[in-house]
């Protein structure tokens, strides 16, 4: 596969990148192994000094660092910035907590007495990473923060079409003073995936991506029997309940739509909304989509960015076309775009048919689907009937409600008036095809670390 870096905003290719040899990729193994043999050694202030330096370096360069981002993938300058003050956030909660969510544990025992079992938390070895584009950098350091801590060392694998992003990283955290071999990025294949996960040294995996590649990695991990988390697509619900306050849910559906040009696993993509107020959210909606200005990503003005592939404007464009074929209702904002870049025109699709595969679909990009429902429970059912469960929204000015229809939802996370995002102390992860495991705070530290129990067992006691 090509990793090159192609302005999504002009066409441009600006470089290209050599993919690693199998040697290189072996070789880098071998690295990563011995790496960790001393990494694992250091204190978790060694280790913590690290994480903090490379936010610090983050924090100093942050609109240098956004600008590869947007170079890259075409996201709007103000939310790479975001996304560079995420990952500032991420790795300094680690630098705070880390030591505390990795802390011992005594349990008692009625076997062996009080404080006779320890739980230790101790760093597996080399991880595989394999991230996606949309998310560059926060990608990267939501698995990366918490490992280094936790003293595993880490090959990177990144998309293709982000190859700057990747480099950036090692040269971040190579600064920072992470030992040589501790953090590498390869240019691989999709084949050579399977060079990494075959060699028994490499203990688990952590994808982001699509349906299809969690679907390979994860078979891969089990023929190799390595641990692996897997976070894929979604297709969130943001369900609009009748006490809700429409102007303010509205302004929330337009963002979380629409922020990153639409390409979010967790962005509001089926927006379901009770009959009693349907009808002024579908207008007050097709006005706030009217307001969106598509543009060079890198001007401050811009709010809809281009999508970040020719590829992934075809294939929007595809599905769009199966949807229109089924049934649904097509109605395109109409805002100006430019002539040049992959812009995609904004578009509401409604009366979507029931059975239509659209409805079982995630459109990648500014396409919305909107549905009108009786009520409450029809507004559950039909959130619930998705072969996705990554987040999900609620807005209604009864917060008890909100937590009740909340509670009934078949999703790893939903916001209560607001759409579903992300923050640095606060677990990410789904259910169902949306994949499985969590990142972030101790849960996503201990799902790459040996929970191993150490028993104090009299010798004089019973089998």
């Amino acid at each position: 596969m090509a990793y090159k870096t192609v302005s999504p905003y002009t066409g441009e290719i600006l470089k290209e990148y050599p993919t690693a040899t199998d040697e290189e990729v072996k070789k880098a193994v071998d690295v990563a192994h011995n790496a960790f043999l001393a990494w694992r050694e250091t204190s978790y202030e060694q280790r913590a000094q690290v994480l903090q330096k490379a936010a610090d370096l983050l924090r100093e360069r942050r609109t240098e660092y956004a600008s590869i981002i947007t170079k890259e993938m075409g996201k709007v300058i103000g939310e790479a910035e975001a996304e560079v003050d995420i990952c500032i956030a991420m790795f300094e909660d680690y630098v705070r907590n880390g030591e505390k969510y990795l802390a011992t544990r005594t349990l008692p025992s009625d076997k062996y007495g009080k404080d006779s079992v320890q739980l230790l938390f101790q760093p597996l070895g080399v991880l595989f990473m394999v991230q996606p584009w949309n998310f560059p950098y926060y990608q990267i350091v939501r698995v990366a923060a918490p490992q280094l801590f936790a003293g595993n060392t880490l090959i990177l694998k990144h998309a293709s079409i982000v190859p700057e992003s990747a480099a950036a990283f090692v040269e971040i955290f190579r600064e920072a003073g992470l030992p040589e071999g501790c953090f590498q990025n390869l240019y691989l294949s999709h084949d050579q995936s399977e060079i990494v996960l075959a060699d028994p040294r490499v203990r688990g995996v952590a994808l982001t991506g699509s349906e299809v590649a969690g679907a390979a990695i994860a078979q891969l991990a089990g023929k190799y029997i390595k641990k692996s988390t897997l976070e894929l697509g979604g297709a969130d619900a943001f369900i609009v309940l009748e006490d809700a306050d429409i102007d303010k849910t509205v302004a929330w559906a337009v963002t979380g739509r629409h922020w990153n040009a639409g390409q979010v696993c967790c962005s509001s993509k089926r927006m379901i909304v009770v009959d009693s107020v349907y009808d002024e959210f579908l207008e007050k909606y097709r006005e706030g989509v009217k307001q969106l200005k598509a543009g060079d990503p890198m001007d401050r003005e811009t709010t809809l960015a281009p999508l970040s592939s020719a590829a992934a404007k075809r294939d929007l464009a595809k599905q769009l076309e199966e949807a229109i074929a089924e049934g649904a209702k097509a109605e395109e904002a109409g805002i100006e775009l430019p002539e040049h870049g992959n812009f995609f025109q904004p578009t509401i699709l409604t009366e979507i048919p029931e059975g239509a595969k659209c409805r079982y679909t995630e459109f990648f990009g500014p396409v919305s689907q909107i549905y009108r429902v009786k009520d409450e429970e029809e507004a559950i059912t039909l959130a619930n009937d998705s072969p996705y469960g990554l987040g999900g929204s609620v807005f209604t000015e009864d917060l008890e409600r909100g937590k009740k229809v909340a509670a009934r939802l078949d999703t790893g996370m939903v916001y209560l008036n607001h759409p579903t995002a992300v923050a640095a102390d606060i677990p990410f992860g789904g259910v169902k095809n949306s994949g499985y495991g969590h990142e972030l705070i101790d849960l996503g530290i201990h799902e790459f670390v040996n929970i191993k129990v150490v028993a104090n067992s009299p010798i004089d006691g019973e089998f």
